[in-house]
């Protein structure tokens, strides 16, 4: 059956299945992060910026197109979360912006809608990419346009513009080097296209469980620190104890000797390291029985420096620490409510970790978002912590790439206070921007200066892979240790601080002068200060720094300047 027009209430049908079925696939799109880290959240960001805008549909009881477009623009304008989430956000306002219009959409319609969706998010992006998820929706816009005046069927067109979309997709490999060193399509792109499939499902007249989609909508105004706390909880920890130690050898072991040791915990766990010399074998497994990976051990020698961790009742703690804070501080953001005049100027900055946000305060931020890489906070997020601080001005150091388009949305629908956000895409580079303010000057001058300092900064991280992949020309098996700087992967192997330092020793040139190392959640001040004792070894010029930033998933954040 041909359909040449649909109304409100039909789209608003379409809008919920994509919504469900980008919620139903937002795993498997995070899998395709290029970075093999453990905190690939596009399909996640993407999910919870369109479950905004469904928690908004869901509320009309009967939508006219008007309606339906300021929910949708509204809802997810909001609810950005991260850059793709940011992105899908314009592609929805600008597609409202020509719907509104009408009170049923036919090809002509959608076509024009897709255009200036694609015109809309293009503009919102100040360096657009190729390869992205903005060649995806330009690539059916495109197709869009060709087809206005070979049919009236919406339903030929609507899968005339997937089929292209999917092929368009299908080359974000050839357009994007490193998705092809990787062997993923954009994940945006992808999320983009689930969005796309989910709502010609509907248009066809296939049912879909919209209770689940208004169920998971509702959630999606829930805080950041709910996001972090119900990401941490349903997190598998297949192994619960991570366990250390140090094998000191009654004599030499040999190659096969090695690998059968390694072949044996493989049997009993995960995540293992063995790295041995002539005296000593270094052990690191993550194993539900510390005993068995001991008593083999015991085969070779005597043991020391044995540090067994339960990664379950760890994890358990950090929830329940969460969780009240999270009583303590609704929307996940914490803030001194302040009374009386307005200062002139003020700060709000993004990250995690109690270490890292003590630092934050004591350098004179007003307010701090919880969040970083694992969690994107939303366009909402920062409108709720612009309003708690009580200045003119507000300056925003988001800390992360994936959270500057999301911070800057947040300053274009601020009407009482002037927001200006500083481009900060690292922990370091925030640190760096606070202490280069001058509370005599103006915001203007501030800004200048604290945007001029961020190239004065190195930023490094040290994770783990997630999975086996080639990046950068290296070679990455999961379980690797990886050093991540600015410009891309530095280090990787089998031994954490191997790789930390490995990592540092790339930052570091003859006008370095400073070396910060802030080590996170489940680290050591011993481990750090051992990290920090070989720094100085090496680089007897450099100044050292050693804080604790408690930070999720990143071993170390260091800083080099």
């Amino acid at each position: 059956m041909e359909i040449t027009t649909i109304n409100a209430e039909a789209l608003a049908k379409g809008f919920l299945a994509g919504a469900n079925n980008l919620e139903a696939k937002k795993e498997w799109i995070n899998e395709l992060n290029v970075f093999p880290v453990p905190d690939g959240d596009t399909g996640t960001n993407m999910s919870m910026t369109i479950l905004s805008a469904a928690k908004e549909v869901c509320s009309l009881d009967q939508p006219d197109m008007a309606s339906l477009a300021k929910a949708i623009s509204s809802g997810s304008l909001r609810g950005a979360r991260g850059n793709s989430g940011v992105i899908l956000s314009q592609l929805f306002r600008g597609f409202a912006k020509v719907i509104k219009e009408y009170d049923e959409v036919n090809v002509r319609i959608l076509s024009e809608a897709f255009q200036k969706a694609v015109e809309t998010a293009y503009k919102a992006v100040m360096k657009p990419k190729e390869g992205t998820i903005l060649t995806v929706a330009r690539g059916m816009a495109d197709r869009a346009a060709e087809l206005c005046d070979e049919t009236d069927d919406l339903i030929f067109f609507c899968e005339e513009v997937i089929r292209e979309g999917d092929y368009v997709l299908g080359r974000t490999p050839d357009m994007l080097p490193v998705l092809k060193q990787a062997g993923v399509v954009d994940s945006g792109g992808q999320g983009l296209m689930q969005v796309m499939k989910g709502a010609l499902d509907a248009l066809k007249g296939r049912e879909a469980d919209y209770h689940f989609v208004e169920a998971r909508a509702a959630g999606a105004a829930e805080s950041s620190a709910s996001y972090n706390i119900e990401a941490q909880a349903s997190q598998e920890i297949k192994y619960a104890y991570c366990t250390q130690f140090l094998i000191m050898l009654e004599r030499p072991v040999t190659t096969r000797q090695e690998n059968e040791f390694k072949e044996y915990l493989e049997t009993i766990g995960d995540s293992i390291v063995v790295v041995s010399d002539d005296e000593i074998v270094k052990v690191h497994v993550h194993t539900n029985d510390p005993g068995m990976a001991m008593q083999r051990g015991l085969t070779m020698g005597s043991l020391t420096t044995i540090i067994i961790e339960n990664m379950k009742l760890e994890r358990d703690e950090k929830i329940s620490a969460l969780k009240e804070k999270e009583m303590q501080s609704a929307g996940g953001v914490t803030a001194q409510e302040e009374e009386g005049p307005p200062k002139e100027m003020g700060f709000i900055a993004v990250g995690v970790g109690d270490g890292l946000s003590g630092i934050f305060k004591e350098l004179g931020v007003d307010c701090m978002i919880e969040g970083g890489q694992t969690m994107n906070p939303s366009t909402e997020d920062m409108l709720n912590a612009i309003g708690k601080v009580n200045a003119k001005t507000v300056f925003i150091l988001p800390n992360n790439k994936n959270i500057i388009l999301a911070a800057n949305q947040a300053s274009s629908l601020t009407e009482d206070k002037k927001v200006i956000v500083i481009p900060t895409k690292t922990i370091p580079q925030g640190i760096t921007a606070l202490v280069s303010y001058i509370p005599d000057e103006t915001p203007e001058e501030n800004a200048k200066r604290m945007g001029a300092e961020l190239g004065s900064v190195k930023s490094g991280q040290v994770t783990y892979s997630v999975r086996d992949t080639v990046i950068d020309d290296k070679e990455i098996c999961q379980g690797d240790y990886m050093g991540i700087g600015d410009e891309g992967i530095l280090s990787v192997g089998k031994e954490l601080e191997q790789v930390t330092l490995d990592m540092i020793s790339r930052m570091v040139d003859e006008e370095s002068a400073i070396v910060s190392i802030y080590y996170g959640a489940g680290m050591t001040q011993e481990a750090a200060d051992m990290v920090g004792q070989r720094v100085a070894e090496q680089f007897p010029d450099v100044e050292l720094e050693i804080h604790y930033g408690g930070q999720p998933v990143y071993y170390y954040v260091v800083s080099v300047e």
